[in-house]
């Protein structure tokens, strides 16, 4: 796929996850966006780490200025979309995939937003208190995300190869 086509898929995906974003849900600190753990994984088998983690920076750039994320939104997006697409680069498998955005989003991504959390946002929050809506939340969207990329490749949308 060229770059230009991965531009258009990269900007497609922030559309759906910026007009999806009304529908996250609050959980303490952090607002639980199952749509864009789905998106990281369409993300990370269509276009790889470098376009899949800079759609997750875009979406939560224009979450937070729109008001419908807050700044959690970075470190658990970016991370599991990163380890999500390295995953699946590696072994051609969506269950890396699957299993790679639920740990970097639920634990590393849970982790990251400590600092965030304490330090930029001012909150007071354990070290683990962002690991179970986070996991909660990825493990629901990767599993959309799983479903779907499942649909794409049965009716021959979705090439089976990944994309280099």
């Amino acid at each position: 796929m060229s770059n230009s086509k991965k531009l258009a898929v990269a900007a497609l995906f922030v559309a759906i996850a910026v007009a999806l974003s009304s529908f996250s849900i609050p959980v303490g600190a952090a607002r639980a966006f199952p749509i864009q753990h789905m998106i990281n994984i369409l993300s990370a088998v269509m276009l790889g780490p470098i376009y899949g983690v800079l759609v997750a920076f875009v979406t939560a750039i224009i979450r937070v200025s729109i008001g419908t994320g807050t700044l959690l939104a970075f470190p658990g997006s970016m991370i599991g979309a990163l380890l999500a697409a390295l995953l699946y680069r590696k072994s051609e498998s969506l269950y890396a995939a699957f299993l790679g955005e639920v740990i970097g989003t639920g634990i590393f991504g849970a982790l990251a937003a400590y600092p965030v959390a304490a330090l930029l946002m001012s909150r007071e929050a354990a070290l683990f208190a962002f690991i179970i809506p986070f996991s909660i939340s990825s493990l629901v969207g990767a599993g959309l995300g799983l479903m779907g990329v499942s649909i794409l490749k049965k009716k021959g949308i979705l090439a089976d190869k990944p994309i280099r």
